[in-house]
């Protein structure tokens, strides 16, 4: 099979297309010929060793990907044969060989997909979609909500955008340049912002003509984060879930920021999000919300060959949605 190697940290051009022995099922576990791959942003710290606290760096040389779809080819020991030419959808885990044309994993870890959820959509799902559930989760989100969603055009930005207008809240998406923003437009944001535009804040005060901000969804983080948390009036909840504009900066606030406002902070992710609710079940819930409709996570394909280009795509914020590689 042809797959993603990769021998040294680094640039997106460490990432190389080769040649590699088929991996074969082991006892419990099936194999995968993989239809899509997801790309993920911790993909891209994890290749160039920068990635931290629970991301470790992996053994090199490596696959990487954590997420993959298609059709079951081959079983292992103790699998019954009827799971031969299903089709299905998992999470590998972390540089777990993803980016390949063949993955393997147990069978318990897989879900079988309907035919009416594409692999690419099932991809953004399983991964995307389930950090989406931990996230709504936590903000609990209600018809009265003025909601402001960061990287709204990205992959999760996008499927909370759709989220928050399924439970009746204003909701308005910020994203980064003109295209982007039109792309929140689009999703169905009540107000789109640029904020690239250092007076972002500004426009969406006056775009909301005197309404508060009383939900943040913020997975940006630094100076973007603070610009986000200074709009919510008072009472309002901060819900955090990643920094994707520099890694290690969380957006900054203190115990006399929320106490002078009378403000909540939550990080939604981890081991608060697990307490609530397992992978599975969160997984489980984002493939119905996509076998329904409710959620249309927006996708932009690569080819598996190029997937160097898709990471400086990504790294570059010259995507919108989830990536995703198809062999």
């Amino acid at each position: 099979m042809y797959a993603i190697r990769q021998y040294e940290f680094g640039p997106a051009e460490v990432l190389r297309y080769e040649e590699i022995a088929d991996p074969r099922p082991g006892r419990g576990q099936v194999r995968i010929d993989v239809e899509a791959a997801g790309v993920h942003l911790v993909d891209t710290a994890l290749r160039s060793g920068t990635a931290g606290g629970a991301f470790q760096r992996p053994d090199l040389p490596m696959t990487p990907g954590r997420e993959v779809a298609g059709v079951v080819d081959e079983v292992g020991e103790g699998v019954d044969e009827s799971w031969l030419g299903t089709r299905v959808v998992t999470h590998l885990g972390l540089a777990s060989g993803g980016y390949a044309e063949l993955a393997v994993r147990d069978v318990e870890s897989v879900h079988q997909l309907p035919e009416s959820v594409s692999f690419p959509v099932s991809v953004a799902m399983i991964g995307t979609g389930r950090t989406t559930m931990g996230i709504l989760d936590a903000a609990q989100l209600r018809d009265d909500d003025v909601v402001l969603v960061m990287a709204a055009a990205g992959g999760i930005g996008s499927l909370l955008i759709q989220a928050a207008r399924h439970a009746g809240a204003t909701v308005i998406g910020a994203a980064g340049g003109l295209a982007k923003v039109d792309r929140v437009r689009v999703l169905g944001a009540t107000v789109a912002v640029d904020y690239s535009d250092p007076e972002w804040p500004a426009a969406a005060r006056e775009a909301l003509g005197g309404r508060d901000v009383t939900a943040v969804l913020e997975g940006v983080g630094g100076e973007l984060g603070r610009g986000a948390f200074d709009l919510l009036g008072a009472g309002g909840r901060l819900i955090m879930y990643g920094w994707a504009s520099s890694f290690g900066q969380a957006t900054q606030v203190t115990t006399e920021d929320l106490v002078e406002r009378g403000l909540t902070a939550t990080w939604a992710l981890g081991p608060a999000m697990l307490k609530r609710r397992s992978l599975r079940d969160l997984e489980s819930q984002a493939l119905a919300e996509a076998a329904a409709g409710r959620l249309v996570p927006s996708v932009q394909t690569f080819a598996l060959k190029n997937a160097a280009e898709a990471h400086a795509a990504l790294e570059g914020r010259g995507t919108v949605g989830k990536v995703v590689l198809e062999p």
